[in-house]
């Protein structure tokens, strides 16, 4: 299953608290989709899915509006 979270507007630590909370309902296997506008989260979401074992599978950039993809692992 596809999760969308749309966190535009929220600045860190928020965008990862977030995925955090979000992947924890999450079934393995589920991808959850983060968008957000914060300057800092693709590198912090990415860091923080490779820290929690899960898989980033997809990037995109548009304009300041970041998506990151993330695949739940263990």
């Amino acid at each position: 299953m596809q999760i969308e979270l749309d966190l535009r507007g929220l600045y860190c630590p928020m965008p990862v608290l977030r995925t955090r909370e979000e992947m924890e309902k999450a079934s393995f296997g589920d991808v959850i989709v983060v968008i957000a506008d914060d300057p800092a989260a693709e590198e912090d979401l990415k860091r923080w899915a490779r820290r929690a074992g899960h898989e980033v599978v997809d990037v995109k950039r548009e304009g300041d509006v970041v998506s990151v993809s993330i695949k739940k692992r263990g």
